[in-house]
């Protein structure tokens, strides 16, 4: 609705932006999506960052740190209700209880990151201006209408007699074109003039003037006068397009940091583990130097390994809080509130990779049976393929028509290859000549002090009115610009089909590069499943050997050290498969992630022709 009342509120023009980009938005939503989904710039101020603050007595350095609504106005602020609009009474993801480490799921870090995160709003608030840009474009095509009123008192003291008096004129008119080129404009003006002096006589008159421009040949056309607003249209478009590749590619990053500070704190529990059986090791081996059974030499090693043990421990320990520290500030929460993310998190991951991943049923090589085989026998190497591959390890042809059927940022790329022909279209246009049509109507009559005597004249009488009729010619005689701008426009065209063609081929290299990873990654994880068995058999024997007084120490302590390394690698492996999971279903553009930040996995049993999704 369009704001009439002179002296409107700062806010209520906020609002009535709020609601011209929100319906742009909705619109482009269901032309880009199929859908539309809630979308709004202006967060609730009782974030999860606000309440941690609050909650954990967090320092602060100025109002600035809760948010907008804890602003004070500065001088001159406008007559707008931004700054109180209130605090909502909560964010929706998590209570925080006094006194007690916030602790994260995997769901509570992606909806924290969508509600928080600053990256994700400077993405939100692209897409809104954007719409806000295409408001104004379509605006140039609507109705408008303008009210102008002036008044000028002038006194001439130079006369005789002297002459004082008000000469007023109040103007309504409005104006509209169309996309075809013509515009009409027309207005109706009131003229009021009177004598303050002598006799103070007044005169009232009603005048209309109207006219009319339409191009004929250059400029004509829907397609060359409305290419702005069919660009912002698009720009619309692909604003959605970005937003909706950024969500899926952020969702991942968040899901991969999470996975990897917890594979940092995995490590923190494997390196304590390791610290406390070097600890018990050293002092079985103080226990045998002590009875003679082992070498002062050999004391000095346990004790060279326990002090390393520490170290990684120690390090282990300050890796995982820096990580985590970088992943808070990721999410938009305060680095130094007390929180913690989920530990099973991992091992409920781990299950599931489990539960999909087929058992292996050959062996990796000829040395992994049972069967005895000769010394010089040939060797046969088992390639990796497709036994025991994942659900997510598609054929290389399924996944690449997949991507260059779902990927967004390939859309945006051919949308590009269409805006730079009409370009082109747009500077052939120009190097021809230019014919317009001009009218023009003016009926009525105006008033100034010097006509105060004469009646007033409602009536413009449009039967004796002014009427004008122009037609200009400007011949194509002088187009250099034109000429160059329409060469240029070309090599555009040119440059915009090869970047299309490298975004085609990029999309591609990702998918076979994430196809090569899972390979790699699953290939990992049973490789570091089987190396975990084998080093805890490893360390079972040397304890049992040294307990038995016939072990070597520093065999007890490579095994515990390659056992500590295997643990770390395994889990190193596991996130690697988990990450590539969900990189390939976004690279595939299969992953779909709603407003909250969740994301639903792409099920490859469904019908590959179609865009079904299931909830992960």
């Amino acid at each position: 609705m369009t704001l009439l009342a002179p002296g409107c509120k700062p806010g209520d023009y906020r609002r009535e932006a709020d609601d011209k980009a929100s319906a742009i938005i909705r619109q482009k939503q269901l032309e880009a999506l199929g859908h539309d989904e809630p979308f709004s710039i202006e967060k609730p101020e009782q974030t999860l960052r606000r309440r941690l603050m609050e909650a954990q007595g967090l320092p602060q350095s100025h109002a600035a740190s809760l948010g907008v609504t804890n602003l004070d106005p500065i001088p001159h602020w406008p007559n707008d209700d931004y700054l109180n609009q209130g605090v909502a009474e909560t964010d929706g993801i998590m209570t925080i209880e006094p006194n007690t480490p916030v602790r994260l799921t995997l769901i509570d870090a992606l909806r924290a990151a969508a509600a928080n995160s600053r990256d994700y709003q400077s993405q939100k608030e692209t897409v809104y201006r954007t719409a806000l840009a295409l408001d104004l474009e379509r605006d140039a095509f609507r109705t408008t209408f303008s009210g102008v009123s002036s008044a000028d008192v002038s006194y001439d003291s130079g006369s005789d007699p002297q002459v004082a008096g008000i000469d007023s004129s109040t103007e309504l008119g409005l104006t509209q074109r169309f996309t075809n080129g013509l515009t009409l404009s027309g207005a109706i003006a009131l003229d009021v003039a009177k004598l303050l002096t002598q006799d103070r006589s007044a005169s009232n008159a009603l005048s209309a003037d109207f006219s009319v421009e339409l191009p004929l040949l250059r400029g004509s056309g829907r397609h060359i006068v409305a290419e702005p607003l069919v660009q912002s249209e698009r720009d619309a478009l692909y604003a959605i397009y970005n937003f909706e590749r950024f969500k899926r590619t952020f969702a991942v990053s968040i899901a991969s940091e999470y996975l990897s500070v917890l594979q940092q704190l995995d490590r923190i529990q494997n390196e304590e583990d390791n610290y406390r059986g070097l600890v018990l090791t050293v002092r079985k081996v103080k226990a045998d130097e002590q009875a003679g059974l082992q070498p002062p030499i050999e004391v000095d090693r346990a004790l060279q390994d326990e002090l390393r043990a520490r170290q990684r421990w120690i390090s282990a320990q300050q890796s995982y809080e820096r990580a985590l520290d970088r992943f808070k500030l990721t999410l938009g929460l305060p680095v130094d509130a007390d929180i913690e993310l989920e530990r099973d998190e991992l091992q409920r991951l781990a299950q599931v990779v489990r539960d999909t991943l087929p058992p292996r049923k050959d062996p990796l090589s000829q040395t992994q049976t049972d069967e005895l085989i000769p010394a010089d026998a040939p060797v046969t190497l088992v390639a990796p393929g497709r036994e025991g591959a994942g659900p997510m390890e598609l054929e290389e042809s399924t996944a690449t028509d997949l991507a260059l059927k779902n990927r967004l940022d390939l859309r945006i790329a051919q949308g590009d290859v269409y805006d730079a022909q009409r370009q082109v279209v747009i500077a052939a246009d120009a190097l021809g000549a230019e014919l317009t049509l001009l009218g023009r109507a003016r009926a009525g009559e105006g008033r100034s002090l010097s006509s105060t005597g004469e009646p007033d004249a409602f009536d413009p009488r449009f039967d004796q009115g002014f009427y004008d009729t122009l037609l200009t010619l400007d011949l194509p005689l002088e187009r250099t610009r034109e000429r160059n701008s329409y060469r240029n426009r070309l090599i555009d065209l040119q440059r915009t089909v090869r970047d299309f063609q490298e975004t085609e081929d990029r999309v591609k290299l990702d998918v076979r590069n994430i196809l090569r990873d899972l390979l790699e990654f699953r290939e990992s994880l049973h490789i570091q499943a089987g190396a975990v068995e084998l080093a805890q058999e490893r360390v079972r024997s040397t304890d049992m050997l040294l307990q038995a007084g016939r072990g070597s120490i520093r065999n007890a302590l490579d095994a515990k050290d390659d056992l500590v390394q295997s643990q770390n690698s395994l889990t190193a492996a596991l996130v690697n498969y988990l990450i590539a999971e969900l990189e390939i279903q976004r690279d595939m553009g299969v992953l779909q992630v709603n407003e909250q930040g969740l994301w639903q996995t792409y099920d490859p049993k469904e019908v590959p022709d179609d865009d079904h999704h299931n909830n992960g």
